[in-house]
Parts: structure tokens; C-alpha cells; sequence
């Protein structure tokens, strides 16, 4: 199953970075590809939507599904 949700405040790689670092860490996530530029990451696996945006508002940025 893959959910995109949208991540304001990323301004270069290691923003990209922290962010696909948290949404790994969700549980169920098997994959995560994140991109800046359009403010936004997309998610395979079995999980949460509120989950990822809880764990993306946790590394320092603000999240939406």
C-alpha cells in the first residue's frame, strides 16, 4: 500500500534525509522516498497515515496527509 503526505520545511538533503530516517522508523513502513522539491514523501508498507505525520512532526517538520 503506498501513502503520499505532504512535508513543509525541507531545504536540502540532509532535511531529506531526517525525514526518510523518521518515516523508517514507523512501524510497517518497507519503503520511503522523499522529495523536497514537492514537499512530499511517499510511503510502501502497512501503517498509520497519522503514524508517519506524527513521526515526521517529531523530527522537526510539519506534516499532512
Amino acid at each position: 500500500m503506498s501513502q503520499t503526505i505532504t512535508v513543509e520545511g525541507m531545504s536540502c538533503e540532509h532535511c531529506e534525509q531526517t525525514v526518510e530516517d523518521a518515516l523508517e522508523g514507523v512501524e510497517g513502513v518497507q519503503s520511503v522516498n522523499v522529495d523536497r522539491e514537492a514537499a512530499r514523501a511517499t510511503v510502501e508498507g502497512d501503517t498509520d497515515p497519522q503514524a508517519l505525520v506524527e513521526a515526521v512532526d517529531e523530527a522537526g517538520y510539519e506534516a499532512s496527509t
